[in-house]
């Protein structure tokens, strides 16, 4: 089984809504097989479905004034922030498909966000970050140690539309951090957030071409696929290109 992999490079939110969404319809109609998207974001702060604005902690003209845009999206979770240095992914996945731990017609969407963070915390492993679920709290967190707690490396939230995902994880690997003093990250008050970057100690430290290298590899790890890169949207949305791979 396949598991598509397409490097989008760093896009304006509104351009990575436009092309998820052609990859859920195609996904949707089976014209293509299941597909991961990494990119990155300029500033951006998005609302999930259970958010409140009270978490935005900036005002409008502090907005305007760092060119950060705000969108509602249709993901589960609060508000996060997306910008520079953060790897992105959207895991577009039909969850009737063939899916590690599946015991029924489909893959529940709890379960699907588990497998997630079991290949972000490979991925953290990858650079020597020790890195832990958390029990009702979504997201990749670092583990505690003496006085100091875990704090949250990767924030996930994903839509389920006819079985077929959207959205899904954020990465921090080399972005500013005091970009998240805008908001309440997820609106979980009481921990920080953190990123490869500060946390690997290994030199030289990571990059966002290696962290994308390394998502991409274990998401094959983790869903049991053979990872296939194409270069551009329209190669992974033209039929016959699906059907070359698969003979």
């Amino acid at each position: 089984m396949h598991l598509n992999l397409l490097h989008l490079g760093r896009i304006s939110y509104a351009e990575g809504l436009r092309m998820q969404a052609e990859v859920v319809a195609a996904r949707k109609t089976g014209t293509i097989d299941d597909t991961l998207l990494l990119l990155e974001h300029p500033p951006v702060l998005t609302l999930g479905r259970n958010a409140s604005r009270a978490n935005i902690l900036a005002t409008d003209s502090e907005l305007a004034r760092k060119e950060v845009e705000v969108h509602e999206t249709k993901r589960g979770g609060d508000v996060t922030y997306h910008g520079p240095g953060q790897l992105v992914g959207y895991p577009i996945f039909d969850l009737r498909g063939d899916l590690p731990g599946k015991r029924g017609p489909h893959l529940g969407p709890v379960d699907f966000v588990r497998l997630i963070e079991e290949a972000l915390i490979f991925t953290c492993k990858d650079f020597s970050v020790p890195a832990q679920r958390i029990c009702k709290r979504t997201g990749v967190w670092t583990l505690a140690g003496g006085s100091i707690a875990e704090k949250k490396i990767a924030a996930i939230g994903i839509h389920v539309s006819q079985f077929v995902t959207s959205h899904g994880f954020a990465l921090n690997v080399t972005p500013d951090l005091r970009d998240f003093e805008l908001i309440v990250p997820c609106g979980i008050s009481d921990r920080t957030v953190t990123s490869l970057e500060l946390e690997s100690p290994q030199i030289p430290l990571p990059t966002m071409a290696q962290a994308a290298d390394s998502a991409a590899a274990n998401f094959g790890r983790v869903f049991q696929r053979q990872v296939l890169a194409v270069e551009t949207l329209e190669e992974l949305l033209t039929p016959s290109t699906v059907i070359s791979t698969e003979a």
